[in-house]
């Protein structure tokens, strides 16, 4: 079992930046991918984010690339997402994901990622 633990939401005017952080503690050997996804209210979750452990391959989802960036620190057992030029459409439950396979690149797919963490809320006011 792989847990996942987010830290870093919170509340910020539009423009703002926000850093959240994922740690993993156990059994990291399993893990390929780490992901950061969101869901807003209403709303289904989606990709925002991902980076390979082994070679930092990423990918982001189009409404937020050249804003977001996703890294992950020397040891992959810890990986952040730095939100700049934030908007209120950021506005959601940030979660972080882990996927246990090996994919050519970085998936977008909630089904390619087997662990996820409860969720941190980032909201973006106007």
């Amino acid at each position: 079992q792989v847990q996942l633990v987010e830290s870093g939401g919170g509340f910020v005017q539009a423009g703002g930046s926000l850093r959240l952080s994922c740690a993993t503690s156990t059994r990291t050997f399993l893990i390929y991918t780490m992901g950061w996804f969101r869901q807003a209210p209403g709303k289904e979750r989606e990709f925002v984010a991902g980076i390979r452990r082994s070679d930092g391959d990423t990918n982001y989802a189009d409404s937020v690339k050249g804003r977001f960036t996703i890294t992950k620190d020397k040891y992959a057992n810890r990986v952040y997402l730095q939100m700049n030029s934030l908007k209120p459409e950021d506005t959601a439950i940030y979660y972080c994901a882990a996927g246990t396979r090996w994919s050519t690149v970085v998936s977008l797919s909630t089904t390619s990622y087997d662990y996820w963490g409860q969720g941190t809320q980032v909201t973006v006011s106007s």
